[in-house]
């Protein structure tokens, strides 16, 4: 069942770079609306907080930890010819 759960988990990772990849959609960061006072962080940087913003997407990649060492990262590349 654990198996099951996790491949679960990783097709829906899976599904959500396709997504992003395919229809060039940056999802947001969450829980972050602005910008900290923080001299270390470049803030020209595109920094995408509480909403998703259309971009250029060629690739995207998400890592997943889990307890007990379950760890996954997949990494979706749009194919050009």
């Amino acid at each position: 069942e654990q198996t099951a759960d996790f491949a679960e988990r990783i097709t829906s990772f899976a599904n959500r770079l396709i997504v992003a990849v395919k229809e060039d959609i940056v999802p947001p960061t969450i829980n972050h609306e602005e910008g900290d006072d923080d001299e270390n962080i470049d803030y020209n940087l595109n920094f995408t907080f509480n909403k998703a913003q259309e971009r250029t997407v060629r690739a995207a990649l998400s890592n997943a930890f889990g307890f007990g060492g379950h760890n996954a990262t997949v990494i979706v590349k749009k194919y050009e010819e």
